[in-house]
């Protein structure tokens, strides 16, 4: 069975049960293009939550099954699959780690009819009812890490590079907007299509501006291939990097020489050292083994995607979207990030900032969001 299947290899079926006694939780995450470097981890540790929630009572009684969807293809594509699963009650809530764009096609096709539970970072969003942001915004995680950095190592001339769609666009008027009050400068941009993170055009027009920073918008493979042509063109030690998304198999990806002078922000790093981080590390490696996929924060966003359906129906005593929606602005809880707790529909979390090192992370500080939302 091919990992675009909708059902994984690893999901065990229990087929004489009765639909009612089965919550099927879509999984929507890449399995292919500049993201799928992400999906191996993804699965791992989604598996690990259905084995641990399934151990005890699922969510709200019911045994969870996960249906996974490739998140890796076409947004249009993905719509059609999703909305066909919905209006043939092929799955009772949706969730997963996916860029902006598929998100964007996918709100008003759900309307309101299931839980969407979006874990990836995002631009921000008006509230809809049913959707339900866990990952980081700009206020929480870029604004307070350039602030850190221009605090900490002075720099205040940045520019940015990015892949051209919802999430990086929006970002980058965001933080433009942003940027007196942050007392930074942004001197440009360059963004490319999806897939052209190698370009040389992005590190001469970096060489060119003069900045003594790099805001990097990019995904995946992406990031991993401007991380090399930064590196190639000597570039590595004199100007910095710094991106929200990035993680420990896109460090591997880049080489250590690449990873130099990178730093990123994010909620949760498998570097982390609460007592919550640690057993849910251990927790995945028991499960998993030594030589699983590496553990990130995408693929810890899709665990904390589904263990905030158990916690939006242990809080409502339903599976019901209404009472999801109803209680949501009231959900608390502990997580490997730390409390969690919801505004709008968007989760508010602890995010720290760390320098890569090597192969792996280590966390510098926890940043203070630069505005309330």
């Amino acid at each position: 069975m091919s990992p675009t299947s909708n059902r994984h290899p690893l999901t065990f079926l229990n087929r004489d049960s009765p639909r009612g006694d089965i919550y099927r939780i879509g999984m929507l995450v890449p399995f292919q293009g500049p993201a799928g470097i992400f999906g191996p981890s993804c699965v791992a540790v989604a598996e690990q939550a259905k084995i641990e929630l399934n151990a005890t009572s699922g969510i709200g009684g019911r045994e969870i099954e996960l249906v996974y969807i490739d998140g890796g293809r076409d947004p249009d594509t993905i719509t059609r699959e999703v909305a066909a699963l919905v209006h043939t009650g092929g799955i009772d809530a949706l969730t997963g780690w996916h860029i902006s764009s598929i998100r964007k096609k996918l709100v008003p096709v759900l309307r309101n009819r299931i839980p969407y539970i979006y874990t990836s970072l995002s631009e921000g969003d008006v509230p809809n009812p049913g959707v339900f942001l866990t990952g980081e915004d700009p206020e929480q995680q870029i604004f307070p890490a350039l602030k850190w950095l221009r605090e900490h190592l002075g720099h205040r001339s940045w520019y940015v590079v990015g892949a051209s769609y919802v999430w990086p666009v929006k970002s980058l008027e965001k933080t433009t907007l942003a940027a007196g009050d942050l007392g930074l400068k942004i001197v440009g941009s360059t963004l490319v299509d999806m897939g052209g993170g190698g370009d040389p055009v992005l590190p001469r027009a970096v060489a060119a501006s003069g900045c003594d920073a790099v805001l990097m918008l990019l995904v995946g493979q992406d990031a991993v291939e401007f991380n090399r042509s930064f590196t190639d063109h000597g570039l590595h030690r004199r100007i910095i990097r710094y991106s929200p998304l990035m993680e420990e198999n896109m460090l591997l990806a880049s080489g250590v020489d690449a990873t130099e002078n990178l730093y990123c922000s994010a909620s949760y790093f498998r570097t982390l050292t609460s007592s919550s981080a640690l057993d849910f590390l251990g927790r995945y490696v028991s499960v998993n083994g030594v030589t699983a996929p590496p553990m990130n924060n995408m693929a810890q966003s899709c665990h904390q995607g589904i263990y905030t359906l158990a916690h939006l129906a242990r809080r409502s005593r339903s599976v019901r979207l209404e009472d999801f929606n109803r209680i949501i602005d009231d959900l608390e809880f502990d997580s490997p990030r730390g409390i969690i707790r919801f505004r709008n529909n968007q989760a508010i979390q602890p995010v720290s900032i760390a320098r890569a090192e090597g192969f792996d992370f280590t966390v510098l500080s926890t940043l203070t969001p630069h505005l309330e939302h």
